[in-house]
């Protein structure tokens, strides 16, 4: 359990990421992580897309950045990205893929990985491009995406945690 403990809690976003892609293995390590989160009754509502194709990477970051009103990639050059959609019909559908995200940001700092969830998927996916890129890769449904897990090497070191606020927790 100390392990799981000191992971969680060295565990930061990064915004600033080394070029060169995360080796196969440990991409695959954290979307077999993402695929055992807990799931309402079970259902597995979510799919995960890894994205390997620079040109689709790119495409996905204009689509967010356009959805933010930006002119900038929201994706702070991380070179890889898994995207978290969930199953609109199942009713826990959005805690079903948050737990998938919180899994593989787990494991990604277990792995030694930086990550950053990027929000806005929901947006990207709603847009006639995001369901173009959905229909060329088969996945048809009622699928909202959930976020972006932006995957690398961090380009710094991440800073301390924030002090945990004082109201927190109540023991009752």
């Amino acid at each position: 359990m100390a392990e799981t403990l000191t992971t969680l809690k060295t565990r930061r976003s990064c915004r600033a990421y080394k070029p060169g892609h995360v080796e196969e293995e440990k991409i695959n390590a954290i979307v077999e992580a993402g695929t055992y989160a807990a799931t309402g009754m079970g259902k597995q509502s979510p799919i995960i897309l890894v994205v390997k194709d620079q040109e689709v990477r790119d495409q996905l970051s204009k689509l967010n950045a356009a959805a933010m009103g930006v002119d900038f990639d929201p994706f702070y050059g991380a070179p890889d990205v898994v995207v978290v959609l969930a199953n609109k019909d199942i009713p826990t559908y959005i805690y079903d893929g948050s737990l998938v995200m919180g899994n593989m940001m787990n494991a990604a700092q277990d792995l030694g990985v930086a990550s950053c969830w990027i929000h806005r998927a929901k947006e990207e996916f709603e847009s006639e491009e995001g369901k173009a890129i959905l229909k060329k890769l088969g996945i048809e449904g009622s699928y909202e995406g959930i976020g972006n897990l932006v995957l690398g090497y961090a380009a710094k070191p991440a800073g301390d945690p924030a002090p945990r606020k004082a109201d927190y927790v109540y023991h009752i």
